[in-house]
């Protein structure tokens, strides 16, 4: 007699357990997706230690790089390359828009209501 026969109870942790299992593997591959990727290829203008400059058509790209970009091969100018990218925020201001912070004078000069 098989041991998931003889205890219903070994049926619901053995479920539980697959399903627990199941929702952590998505959610990590949820938090892995992180930012779109974006993709430029074209010949080596410059490279140094902390960016590589690419010619895509008539443009200069210039992507940043450090310590942890994996990079197959000696890149050198001339070269042509593929470099995948991600976009990242270094710096973020918020500016007063639409509906933003000032007031109108007659919306200021309006008396609130009486109840």
């Amino acid at each position: 007699m098989n041991l998931m026969e003889s205890n219903p109870h070994m049926k619901i942790k053995s479920a539980l357990s697959l399903l627990a299992a199941a929702s952590l593997a998505l959610s990590s591959a949820a938090f892995a997706a992180g930012a779109k990727t974006y993709e430029v290829t074209g010949p080596v203008l410059e490279v140094n230690d902390s960016m590589i400059v690419v010619q895509k058509g008539k443009d200069r790209w210039e992507v940043n790089r450090d310590a942890n970009t994996k990079v197959t091969g000696d890149v050198k100018v001339g070269d042509k390359v593929h470099i995948t990218y991600t976009m990242s925020a270094t710096d973020v201001e918020v500016k007063a828009g639409k509906g933003g912070a000032k007031k109108d004078k007659k919306d200021a000069a309006k008396a609130a209501p009486t109840p």
